[in-house]
């Protein structure tokens, strides 16, 4: 495919922003970022003028169950397909398919399945819609914590097992990413060690963990935690648990869902105090019911009920989300958060996090062809994913 040159008013890389800007893509990849008139151009390229917009990363999801009516526990790359597609209409360039506790059977099925799709040969770039890629897996469970367990199946709850962990990594065939647990169970510790021997990031989260509890799994490696505040024991100024060792640990990173409704603004502030920007990444922890209208879908092997934009379980708890990373944005952004750390919880640290900060998260030469078109409000105007797409946009 030619190459393509994109032209906007400015840039976010997102450390850096360029006025006046312009993206060089040739095939799937970024070749050149700069401002206009500094970048060469050939006159055979193909040009994309987008006045009045922003350029900036394409955005990554750690922590997503689906969209579009579909899970990403259905093993069959329709769904993951449809999934993929839905995400990249609203800024979202890559994301990790995130199981929650079910049989061993049914993940090791769904594993199966995402594990299909990832190691498939990508599609054309000129094939179809632009599509977010699936960048492996996030298990959720099953070793988590009875008392913290939200909507997870209670009959599926395990305790932390290695021969089972393992079981779970051969069925994902080289594309686990990442592992949440509960690191007071007993033997987590021990899988936390052979978690982060097979390469996986380790994130504590669906626990009761006190702080003494948490350390433990910190100082063996443990450097992640899911949706902070949420299914988490609560912080006590006697007895700080989980949150006060994730909060003040600078090792770990923490998820935010920040819908509005899993987090008060207030909480969302104490954990911008405590980490920092380049502490947090922004998830959606979304469901099926994702880009759908109200009604009932499907959380894994279970039903949630959607009202008001908002899921819950059979027991009225939360139950994931349909929040998107766009709208994340904007609402961060609302706490008085400035667009470039704002766009870096949901770009270069989630990168970072996987270790694949020089392919995704950023405009840099050499990275992926992943990049979104903001307008003057911060809503999505345009899409390319490894380098497909942004026609359908701007044409």
């Amino acid at each position: 495919m030619s190459m393509q040159a994109i032209f906007a008013d400015r840039a976010f890389t997102p450390h850096e922003e360029i006025t006046d800007a312009v993206v060089l893509v040739d095939g799937r990849k970024i070749t050149a970022v700069g401002r206009r008139g500094d970048v060469p151009v050939s006159r055979s390229v193909r040009r994309f003028e987008a006045p009045g917009l922003t350029i900036v990363p394409g955005f990554v999801d750690v922590h997503i169950h689906g969209a579009a009516g579909h899970d990403v526990m259905e093993p069959t790359g329709e769904s993951l397909a449809l999934i993929a597609e839905t995400l990249a209409l609203r800024g979202t360039t890559s994301f990790l398919a995130t199981t929650v506790t079910a049989s061993e059977d049914s993940t090791c099925r769904a594993t199966e399945g995402i594990a299909d799709y990832v190691t498939a040969p990508p599609p054309a770039i000129d094939s179809g819609p632009p599509r977010a890629e699936i960048l492996g897996i996030h298990f959720e469970g099953p070793f988590i914590s009875h008392v913290r367990r939200g909507v997870h199946p209670p009959e599926w709850i395990a305790l932390p097992s290695i021969p089972l962990l393992h079981t779970f990594l051969h069925a994902s065939r080289g594309t686990a990413r990442i592992l949440t647990l509960a690191p007071e169970l007993p033997g987590a510790l021990d899988l936390v060690a052979a978690a982060r021997d097979a390469g996986l990031v380790v994130s504590l989260g669906h626990t009761d963990a006190t702080y003494a509890e948490a350390m433990r799994a910190i100082d063996c490696g443990a450097r992640h935690a899911a949706h902070v505040f949420n299914a988490m024991r609560p912080f006590a100024h006697r007895e700080s648990g989980v949150l006060g060792a994730v909060l003040t640990s600078p090792s770990v990173v923490c998820e935010l869902i920040a819908d509005g409704v899993h987090v008060d603004p207030a909480a969302m502030r104490v954990l911008l105090a405590s980490k920092g920007p380049g502490g947090i990444v922004l998830v959606s922890d979304g469901t099926s019911a994702t880009g759908m209208p109200d009604g009932t879908y499907r959380l894994g092997t279970f039903a949630v009920t959607v009202s008001g934009g908002v899921s819950r379980g059979a027991e009225g708890k939360l139950a994931g989300s349909t929040l998107t990373l766009d709208r994340a944005l904007r609402n961060i952004m609302a706490l008085g958060v400035p667009l470039p750390e704002a766009l870096a919880m949901l770009t270069a640290n989630p990168a970072h996090v996987l270790g694949l900060g020089a392919v995704k998260g950023a405009l840099v030469a050499g990275a992926d062809a992943d990049l979104v078109l903001l307008d003057a409000q911060f809503e999505v105007a345009g899409v390319m994913t490894r380098g497909a797409g942004l026609v359908r946009f701007l044409d």
